[in-house]
């Protein structure tokens, strides 16, 4: 069975709408051979394929808290349903 969604994500620099904020290893096109890679496994097809999509993410439930720190990329996603292999519609956020 194959997903469609549309990627989009709505974030400004301090907070994120969509969910928890995430952390992941690394955010790039949906075109990009590593990220098409986790889609096809996945079977998720983007209506945008320009859009940003994170890989091995885990949530950040609390911003400054010991072992919180996030030392990749620090996005907002609008689609967070896939046990953090991969978030889709991410938006790099500034969490300083």
């Amino acid at each position: 069975t194959v997903l469609a969604f549309a990627a989009f994500a709505a974030a400004d620099s301090a907070q994120c709408n969509t969910g928890p904020i995430q952390c992941c290893n690394s955010v790039q096109s949906a075109k990009a051979p590593a990220a098409a890679a986790f889609l096809g496994a996945l079977g998720i097809v983007l209506e945008d394929a320009t859009a940003q999509v994170g890989l091995t993410c885990s949530p950040i439930s609390a911003i400054g808290i010991a072992g919180n720190d996030c030392s990749q990329q620090t996005v907002c996603c609008s689609n967070n349903s896939f046990n953090g292999v991969v978030a889709l519609g991410c938006t790099p956020i500034n969490v300083n």
